[in-house]
C-alpha cells in the first residue's frame, strides 16, 4: 500500500510503498477512501509539535470501508462504511469509567503516537471505529471526527452554550467555520466571527455569522462589547497569547472563553482582581468523546447538519503536500481539505 510519510519537519510527506496491514485478533483493516488535513497536520509538519516517532503517516481524520476484521472481532463486516476516530481510549482508566473516553489516559493519537490515516490502508483496533450511516458521504464523515465534533464539545460540552446566548468566534477555519454553524444550531442568538483574511470572514457570514471583526484592521474584544455589552461566550481556534487575551476581555461579567487552538505561547490573561471581579471561567477544551461523534454522525443522516459546504478541495494521495501547503498559507480560503487515498 501506499502511504505519505513525514520524515522531518520542513521536508516534504514522502509517498512510500509499505507492506498491507494484518489485523491482530482484535484489530481492522480499513481502506482509507477520505482523511481530512488538519491544522494539527501542519504543525507537526512544520515541527511546532512533536510526534512520537519518524517516519510516522499523518492523518487523523479517516474514513472508508472495511477490507479485513481479527478473528475476534465481533458486529463489524467487510465492506461496512466506518469512520475512525482520530485518538483510542483504553475503557478503563479513571477518564474513559467517567465517559470521558476523549481525555483517556492511554490514549494514542492517529498520525502522533501511531501511523495515521494519509494511506490506502489504516490498521486501528476494531473498538475504534463507528459506523457511518448510510445517508452521510464518507468524505463528510471524515472530518466529523475531529473538525466538527472538536467544536461541538468545545461550545456545548465543555463551554455549556445555551439558547439565547451571545457567542464570539475567534478564527474560522475549518474549527470556527464549522463552530459558527453549530452555534447557530444550538440556538445562540448573536454570532460575532473573528479573524484576519476577509475570505475566511465572509465564509463566516455564509455560514451563519451575525456579524464579523477583522481582526487585523481592528481591536477584536472592543467590536465585540460595542456590538453586544461582551459575550457570554468565547471560543478561541487558532492557539495564540494574543487571541486568547481577546477572547477572554470580549466577555460580560460571569462569561466563559473556551480555548481549543493549540499553541506553544505563554497566555496573558487580565490581572486578578479584574479576572475575579468579572467571574471569568477560562476552559481548556480537546477532542472530543465517541458519543459526541455518534451524535453528529445521527444529525448528518438526518439533514440537520449540513456539510455539503465544509470540504473546499479534495486531493488524491500523491498531492498531499500541496495540501499542508494550502492550508498553512495565509492566503488560503479552506474549510477542509479532503485526501482521497483510494483515487
Amino acid at each position: 500500500m501506499k502511504a505519505a510519510r513525514f520524515h522531518a519537519p520542513g521536508e516534504p510527506l514522502k509517498i512510500e510503498e509499505l507492506p498491507d496491514p494484518q489485523p491482530g485478533r482484535s484489530q481492522v483493516v480499513v481502506n482509507v477512501e477520505a482523511c481530512g488535513i488538519c491544522g494539527s497536520d501542519v504543525h507537526f509538519w512544520e515541527g511546532h509539535a512533536p510526534v512520537a516517532r519518524t517516519p510516522i503517516t499523518l492523518g487523523h481524520e479517516p474514513a472508508g470501508t472495511i477490507e479485513e476484521v481479527g478473528e475476534d472481532v465481533d458486529g463489524i463486516e467487510p465492506g461496512q462504511r466506518v469512520v475512525v476516530r482520530a485518538g483510542s481510549s483504553c475503557r478503563r482508566c479513571a477518564a474513559c469509567r467517567a465517559g470521558q473516553d476523549g481525555l483517556c489516559e492511554r490514549s494514542q493519537v492517529l498520525g502522533m503516537h501511531i501511523d495515521g490515516g494519509l494511506a490506502e490502508q489504516l490498521l486501528v483496533n476494531a473498538s475504534e471505529v463507528l459506523p457511518v450511516p448510510d445517508a452521510v458521504p464518507l468524505d463528510q464523515a471524515a472530518i466529523i471526527g475531529d473538525a466538527v465534533a472538536t467544536p461541538y464539545h468545545a461550545l456545548v460540552e465543555r463551554g455549556g452554550l445555551c439558547p439565547g446566548e451571545t457567542v464570539a468566534v475567534f478564527g474560522c477555519g475549518g474549527l470556527g467555520y464549522h463552530a459558527i454553524r453549530i452555534a447557530r444550531l444550538a440556538g445562540a442568538a448573536t454570532i460575532i466571527a473573528v479573524d484576519v483574511r476577509t475570505a475566511a470572514l465572509e465564509r463566516a457570514a455564509s455560514a451563519g455569522a451575525d456579524a464579523t471583526v477583522n481582526a487585523s484592521e481592528e481591536r477584536a474584544s472592543r467590536c465585540i462589547r460595542e456590538l453586544t455589552g461582551g459575550v457570554d461566550l468565547a471560543i478561541e481556534c487558532i492557539g495564540r497569547a494574543e487571541s486568547i487575551g481577546e477572547a477572554v476581555k470580549s466577555l460580560r461579567r460571569g462569561g466563559r472563553a473556551v480555548v481549543v487552538g493549540m499553541g506553544p505561547e505563554a497566555i496573558a490573561l487580565p490581572p486578578p482582581n479584574v479576572f475575579t471581579w468579572s467571574e471569568y471561567s477560562l476552559i481548556g477544551s480537546f477532542g472530543s468523546s465517541a458519543a459526541t461523534a455518534e451524535l453528529l454522525l445521527a444529525m448528518a443522516a438526518s439533514g440537520r447538519l449540513d456539510l455539503s459546504q465544509s470540504i473546499t478541495e479534495r486531493l488524491p494521495l500523491e498531492d498531499v503536500n500541496r495540501g499542508l501547503e494550502l492550508l498553512r498559507s495565509p492566503e488560503s480560503d479552506v474549510v477542509r481539505i479532503v485526501v482521497e487515498p483510494a483515487n
